[in-house]
């Protein structure tokens, strides 16, 4: 079992907090938690473990908030599942054939533009929902939980904060029905990974648990805050959410490969 100094309980603790606000209201908390971990002297695999493990359960607070203020939209989350699920076995397939710094490269020239067209501040106008039947709603929630769970099987980061913009406008759901009903596909990936991980015996419960403990207190401050504010708490987080994912791409796909 490792021994980890009290800095990285810490700081763990600190960024599992962290990460579980931002990833309630606009995903991308491993954004967060990841390189706090990694940055601490955590093994890759051991980061992985604990990360899905946090982030399973803090998932699960934020999305009993959201159910009980009735912003979820079942029939969506439910229908996308399976798709998202079959996405991203085709997404972890394709990931062994292609590179996947080009897509980290394309996401940097696009980022800014998607950043932009979306949370420059504007009035929230009202959507036209989507049918709740027939080819005109099924095949909709099919593409789009198929494209981000193939997003989430090849590459991954920032997967909950494209599902809410994917939500956002394809699907013509309101920022917070879009944040809430992103919640249930985000539980079912985080749900499967944290199983993963803890049969093979790298998750260290010594800092899954006070992290996870974090992870659910900032979750559920930060839902019940997006429920209380509206739209523009989602919108506001989702600049910090895709504007960490844009630095972490430029560090990883540019000004690191430059250094070495």
């Amino acid at each position: 079992m490792p021994d980890f100094s009290l800095l990285t309980y810490a700081v763990g603790i600190a960024a599992a907090f962290s990460g579980g606000f931002i990833d309630s209201i606009a995903g991308g908390g491993g954004l967060v938690t990841m390189p706090a971990l990694l940055l601490t002297g955590v093994p890759p695999h051991q980061s992985l473990g604990i990360n899905k493990v946090s982030a399973c359960l803090g998932t699960c607070v934020a999305l009993g908030n959201f159910a009980r203020s009735r912003l979820v939209l079942w029939r969506v989350a439910l229908a996308g599942i399976l798709f998202s699920l079959l996405g991203s076995w085709v997404g972890s397939h394709l990931a062994l054939m292609l590179d996947a710094t080009v897509l980290g490269k394309v996401l940097v020239a696009l980022l800014p533009i998607g950043m932009c067209a979306t949370l420059l501040p504007k009035k929230e106008k009202k959507q036209t929902p989507l049918p709740q039947a027939g080819a005109r709603f099924w095949l909709p929630v099919a593409l789009v939980c198929l494209v981000m769970g193939a997003y989430d099987g090849f590459f991954g980061p920032g997967t909950g904060s494209f599902l809410i913009l994917a939500f956002h406008w394809i699907l013509r759901m309101g920022l917070m029905e879009a944040s809430a009903t992103s919640k249930v596909l985000n539980l079912a990936s985080n749900f499967a990974g944290a199983v993963v991980f803890i049969i093979n015996g790298v998750v260290v419960w010594s800092l899954a648990l006070p992290m996870a403990a974090a992870c659910c207190l900032g979750n559920w401050m930060g839902s019940r805050m997006a429920i209380r504010i509206g739209p523009a708490a989602v919108r506001r987080f989702l600049t910090i959410s895709l504007s960490l994912l844009l630095i972490t791409l430029v560090w990883q796909y540019f000004l690191a490969p430059a250094l070495h």
